[in-house]
């Protein structure tokens, strides 16, 4: 990760040129396919997804809007479920959720995550079948716990001794059996943002492999007399692109199923080895297909297993952002064009555009990467190295730091970012009273709305003074 100037992104070393991975491009008019949704295109300098010209959706639902392309998100999940076919895929609902991807997700075969009662409640508003959820969450509380087993939640991660605690009282009291799977921390740091590694042992989440705490878990849930444990759980981040941090957590992961094995003699079936598969949302990411993971993550579990002398439990992987996250573009109109006098004589052009933060928080809060390209015209123009900004009253307010645009680029135009699917509309604010804009799915020349743009009654309705 980069280390930050005192004084901003602006005054770092290397701000001025872009970094080292962005390559002026001979065309910018030009797009990388390996960021964009499989149906997108563009025809005479007009970026199309589904079929669907973004000047033609932009004039029917304005600006700024996500763009969900309906067979790029079908075919992901659909490429995940054969690639693991020993496997049960779980959509991790974090990423992004919506009643119609629910049902996407339902009718291709997939399970899904969710971690809070919300995300419950569209599953079950969606019809999505309960026995293929897997319910998450460090902090579940009672009534929370109470719905999940009133609804038939076919998993729940468990992630503290309060919450086996909960579950004990809970099935004493209702006589519903609870299915588990214990989440461990497996100690691995993985190779992403610090926010977003979760398998190394300071962080919140599951039970310490390494201290003992989850062999201590798996005794007292073997001793519930309402709780079926399945297996153990474990995640170790997010964005990760090297397999070699699910081998070295599947050793130490499978080293505690056969400890467990051996010693309580409990014969546990099911393993899940998490998710946190990596997108491209830059030219510097190489992401792997799931066919290759599938390939990867089958050989480590086999090699451990075997020389543990062990039967493989069943597996399970949660992706969210490797299916959700390319499948989205978000789209801007540029309000206004700003050259800054830099050191040294170099200029930046700022690009200000009508969302910002509030759509996206990634690049403020994680210092994400991101792409774009003019998406309304062929520029005869040049390329210029440009950062695309957002209108709210922060100087962090940046959606893509870095990027080369046609130099003609001004008021009207507009831009498109490729890849946010992810946690851009499931992050997405009301700050500074911004409207969260709406989710436009788009497939075979049609546009169809998963979430409306927000309004201002919306934004009022729960301001008991106005």
């Amino acid at each position: 990760m980069p280390t930050s100037h005192p004084s901003g992104w602006a005054h770092a070393d290397g701000a001025l040129r872009g970094p080292s991975w962005l390559r002026e491009p001979s065309d910018p008019n030009e797009i990388v396919p390996l960021l964009w949704s499989s149906t997108a295109e563009k025809t005479d300098g007009v970026l199309s997804v589904g079929g669907v010209a973004l000047t033609d959706l932009v004039a029917e639902v304005g600006s700024p809007a996500y763009v969900l392309d309906e067979a790029d998100f079908r075919g992901r999940a659909r490429a995940f479920k054969e690639a693991f076919a020993a496997y049960d895929v779980f959509f991790a609902g974090k990423a992004f959720l919506s009643t119609t991807t629910v049902r996407w997700l339902a009718e291709e075969g997939l399970h899904l995550d969710v971690c809070s009662a919300g995300e419950l409640t569209v599953a079950e508003r969606a019809g999505f079948p309960m026995a293929r959820i897997g319910y998450h969450g460090n902090n579940k509380t009672e009534p929370e716990l109470a719905r999940a087993l009133e609804l038939g939640v076919g998993r729940i991660i468990v992630d503290s001794f309060h919450e086996i605690e909960r579950l004990e009282r809970l099935t004493t009291d209702t006589g519903v059996r609870a299915r588990v799977m214990l989440r461990v921390t497996a100690g691995v740091e993985a190779h992403t943002h610090e926010y977003i590694a979760t398998a190394h042992e300071d962080q919140k989440f599951g039970f310490s492999i390494t201290s003992g705490d989850a062999f201590e878990a798996v005794r007292r849930v073997h001793d519930a007399a309402g709780i079926d444990l399945l297996g153990l759980h474990s995640h170790i981040g997010s964005q990760i692109f090297d397999s070699s941090g699910f081998e070295v957590a599947a050793r130490r992961v499978l080293a505690l199923h056969a400890r467990v094995s051996e010693e309580i003699g409990v014969e546990m079936p099911e393993m899940d080895l998490g998710g946190g598969f990596g997108i491209a949302y830059t030219t510097q990411d190489d992401p792997s297909d799931p066919a290759q993971l599938a390939t990867e993550m089958s050989k480590i579990v086999e090699h451990e297993c075997k020389a543990l002398g062990i039967p493989e439990p069943r597996l399970s992987i949660e992706p969210g952002r490797a299916i959700v996250g390319p499948a989205m573009c978000t789209v801007y109109t540029v309000g206004t064009v700003k050259e800054v006098a830099l050191d040294g004589g170099a200029r930046r052009t700022y690009v200000s555009v009508d969302g910002g933060m509030s759509d996206n928080i990634r690049t403020a809060l994680y210092d994400a990467d991101y792409s774009a390209t003019l998406a309304s015209r062929v520029s005869p123009a040049g390329p210029a190295l440009a950062r695309v900004v957002g209108k709210h009253c922060e100087a962090g307010d940046i959606v893509v730091k870095d990027e080369f645009l046609p130099s003609d680029i001004a008021p009207g135009d507009l831009v498109a970012v490729p890849g946010t699917g992810a946690y851009c509309r499931s992050m997405a604010s009301n700050y500074n009273h911004a409207l969260r804009p709406p989710v436009i799915a788009v497939r075979d020349g049609k546009i169809s709305v998963v979430l409306r743009r927000e309004t201002e009654d919306d934004l009022l309705a729960t301001d008991v003074g106005a």
